[in-house]
C-alpha cells in the first residue's frame, strides 16, 4: 500500500507545483508585461480545481505516509531524529502555503486589477518557491541529507 500512496502523492505534487511553475516561468512575465487580469484569472479559473485537489491529495497521502513513517504524530514535533526533522519541515511548508494561498484569495484576489498584480505576483512566486521546496524536501526522505 505505501507505494501506491507515495506514487499518488508524488503525482499530486507534479500537478501542484508544475502548475505554479508553469505560471510563474512560462506565463506570468506577460500577464506582468501586459497586465493582464484576465489571463491570470483565465489560467487561475482553468487550474484551480487540479490544484487544489491535487493539494489535497498531497496533504492527506502525506499525513498517511507519515503516520507510517512514524506512527506516533507526537513525535513529528519532536524533530530528534532525521526523519521527523524532514516531516516538521513538511508540516511548516504546508503552514506557509496556507497562509499564503489564504492571503491571496482573501486579500489580493477579492480586489484584483492591473495596480495589484504585482502583490499577486509575489505570492505565486512565494506558493512556486514552497512547492519546489516541498519536492526538495520530499526527495530527501529517500536520498538523505544534501551536506
Amino acid at each position: 500500500m505505501y507505494k501506491y500512496v507515495l506514487v499518488l502523492h508524488i503525482l499530486s505534487a507534479t500537478i501542484w507545483t508544475g502548475g505554479h511553475l508553469v505560471l510563474t516561468l512560462a506565463l506570468l512575465p506577460r500577464i506582468l508585461r501586459e497586465r493582464s487580469v484576465a489571463d491570470l484569472l483565465a489560467f487561475e479559473s482553468a487550474y484551480e480545481k487540479w490544484g487544489m485537489a491535487a493539494l489535497a491529495i498531497q496533504v492527506l497521502s502525506g499525513l498517511w505516509l507519515a503516520h507510517t513513517l512514524i506512527p506516533d504524530m507526537g513525535s513529528w514535533f519532536a524533530a530528534d531524529n532525521f526523519v521527523t526533522r524532514l516531516i516538521l519541515l513538511k508540516l511548516t511548508l504546508l503552514a506557509l502555503t496556507l497562509a499564503v494561498a489564504m492571503d491571496a484569495r482573501l486579500r489580493v484576489i477579492p480586489r484584483l486589477s492591473a495596480d495589484t498584480l504585482p502583490a499577486m505576483a509575489l505570492r505565486i512566486r512565494l506558493i512556486t518557491t514552497l512547492g519546489v521546496a516541498f519536492v526538495i524536501v520530499g526527495t530527501t526522505f529517500r536520498t538523505g541529507p544534501w551536506l
